[in-house]
């Protein structure tokens, strides 16, 4: 099946209506990725929630997320990461993933919390390391 992504700044804070009704009549499954900071619209397949810490997803988005993924750039951010997991579906998909400019020390912190922690699972930007913009 051809997958649709939409995701760049805040998709959410348009009206999807209309681009989730074309993409699905053109065939394709429709996805987002979103901080869940405004109410989703359109009809979606898939809901990739990545809450950022300056703004509060709302509690309709953390219903709807299939997949919750945390950016770890401090270790604090594991016990964030919690609290989000203790408020999704227990179906949701958990993932965690290192801020690009601080893998290097996050990367053996979350293998770590994985290993200690296996309902999460690891998210890695693959385009940044194949050096693709």
């Amino acid at each position: 099946a051809r997958i649709a992504v939409i995701t760049g700044g805040e998709p959410a804070l348009h009206n999807l209506q209309a681009l989730t009704d074309a993409l699905h009549e053109a065939g394709f499954r429709v996805h987002i990725e979103t901080s869940g900071s405004a109410e989703l619209t359109g009809v979606l397949d898939w809901v990739t929630l990545s809450p950022k810490k300056f703004k509060a997803p709302l509690d309709s988005c953390l219903r709807e997320a299939d997949e919750l993924k945390i950016i770890v750039y401090h270790k604090s951010d594991l016990a964030w990461a919690e609290q989000y997991a203790a408020q999704v579906r227990p179906d949701c998909l958990l993932f965690l993933q290192p801020e690009w400019s601080r893998r290097d020390q996050m990367m053996p912190l979350i293998t770590e919390y994985i290993q200690q922690h296996p309902q999460w699972r690891f998210s890695l930007q693959t385009h940044k390391y194949l050096n693709i913009p």
